[in-house]
This record gives C-alpha cells, sequence and structure tokens, in this order.
C-alpha cells in the first residue's frame, strides 16, 4: 500500500492539473478577443461551415430519381426563407418541415 507522502503528492497534482486546465481558457481569452486571425475567422467560418455541410449531405444525392425532389425543396425553402426574413431559426424550422413533409409523402407507398 503507497504511504501517505506518496497519496497526498498525487492528490495535489491532481488538483493542480485540474486547476490549470479548468483556468487555462480564461487566461487563454483575453488574448483570443483582440486576435486578429480569430477575429477573421469568426466572420469568415460560419458561412464556409454551411457550404461544406451542403456538399456533404447532397453529395450522394441521385437528380434523376423521384426521391431527389424532397432535399432539393428543402434547400429552396431554406435559402429562400432566410434570405426572405434574416431568421436562422425559421429557416431550419421551415426547410425541416418541407423535407419531412414532403419525404413522408414521397416515401409513404
Amino acid at each position: 500500500m503507497p504511504d501517505t507522502r506518496y497519496l497526498l503528492l498525487a492528490a495535489a497534482v491532481s488538483a493542480a492539473v485540474n486547476w490549470a486546465l479548468r483556468a487555462a481558457p480564461f487566461a487563454v481569452l483575453s488574448f483570443l478577443r483582440t486576435n486578429r486571425t480569430v477575429q477573421y475567422l469568426s466572420t469568415t467560418m460560419p458561412a464556409g461551415v454551411m457550404v461544406i455541410l451542403l456538399v456533404y449531405c447532397l453529395r450522394d444525392l441521385p437528380l434523376s430519381q423521384a426521391r431527389a425532389a424532397a432535399p432539393l425543396a428543402a434547400l429552396a425553402v431554406t435559402v429562400g426563407l432566410h434570405l426572405w426574413r434574416r431568421n436562422a431559426l425559421l429557416s431550419i424550422v421551415g426547410g425541416t418541415a418541407v423535407h419531412v413533409v414532403l419525404a413522408g409523402t414521397l416515401f409513404a407507398s
């Protein structure tokens, strides 16, 4: 069985590492707020992530089959709602609703 000094040292090291890992984000936060690269990425990454997600979701879509109508119509509704109202929640809910309704009617048979 380990001696008491070893156990106390192990607990102290664990506490120090735990405290450092919890404090590190707050110490780095002031640097990140003034960093130009982080500011640039915060404005460009959301659109980039959406483009990558769009390509990933539609890459295997068979355009010659009728089942492609649901995702394409949902995409059109999502883009249209977002351009019209500039409301992300409305766009997402509207596009999802159109996709669910169309996919339910197309695949009901």
